[in-house]
């Protein structure tokens, strides 16, 4: 699993014209699934993001995480983050999950991130989306659940 963290001041999403996801405060995440995507990998990724000290405190220092500032996350699903650009010129997105695959684990994982008393707030699964939000900082993450496994080989 792949998500990208943008620290936002605030971020939307419309599909056709129409608002189907806002926060004001928080993530804006866009998360990729590959084929062998678990839900362990969801539940690291989700404690992960929500748990990053990457808010300032009151020193202007980053030492605060999501909670402590009672931030929200606009979650939006994004198969391109397993395109692989290696060979010629248009990307290949086998690495992307199935569609069944990825709206399950997706699900999951937006489940996951609610149980831990954030608002999240989705994007339109497999829909053309546009999404809108004013990056803070800048701060731009990747979180990957794999870089879990291969460190403990």
């Amino acid at each position: 699993m792949r998500v990208v963290v943008q620290r936002a001041k605030n971020a939307k999403v419309t599909v056709a014209g129409e608002t189907v996801g806002e926060i004001k405060h928080g993530y804006m995440l866009l998360v990729g699934i590959t084929h062998d995507d678990t839900e362990a990998d969801a539940e690291y990724v989700a404690d992960k993001i929500v748990n990053l000290r990457v808010f300032d405190d009151e020193s202007g220092k980053m030492n605060l995480s999501l909670l402590d500032v009672e931030g929200e996350i606009l979650s939006v699903s994004q198969f391109t983050l397993y395109g692989d650009c290696r060979k010629g010129r248009r990307p290949n997105f086998m690495g992307a999950a199935r569609p069944d695959h990825a709206v399950t684990l997706y699900n999951y994982f937006n489940k996951v991130l609610s149980e831990k008393n954030v608002r999240v707030e989705t994007g339109a699964f497999g829909e053309m989306m546009d999404v809108s939000f004013t990056n803070d900082g800048p701060v731009t993450l990747i979180v990957e659940s794999k870089e879990k496994t291969q460190a403990h080989r």
